[in-house]
């Protein structure tokens, strides 16, 4: 089975979506098969909320079949600046986000 890293997932999101802020959080204590993200970027724009993470899916494509779980939270750079977490690393969903679970 692959394992894909914190790391790996940011790096691929960053550069397919042309995100400005990417957040990956691996929760499955390192095996790689369940994380939690925020993405941040303009594609969004006027785009419905199922199709942005139909978009992010679509970058995961290949991915999502060694991963277990997935939570993303998809926003504007405008909605960004309005919800920022006060602090770092703060993942908390806030009704944004859709679970992957296999």
């Amino acid at each position: 089975m692959v394992v894909y890293t914190e790391d790996y997932i940011q790096k691929k999101l960053e550069k397919e979506l042309e995100a400005t802020f990417v957040s990956v959080e691996d929760m499955s204590d390192g095996c790689g098969a369940k994380f939690n993200a925020i993405v941040v970027t303009p594609k969004f724009e006027g785009v419905s909320l199922l199709q942005r993470h139909r978009m992010v899916n679509e970058v995961l494509k290949e991915e999502m079949n060694s991963i277990h779980a997935f939570t993303q939270k998809t926003l504007t750079p405008e909605q960004w600046e309005k919800q920022k977490p006060a602090k770092e690393g703060n993942m908390k969903c806030e009704g944004l986000c859709q679970t992957k679970n296999v």
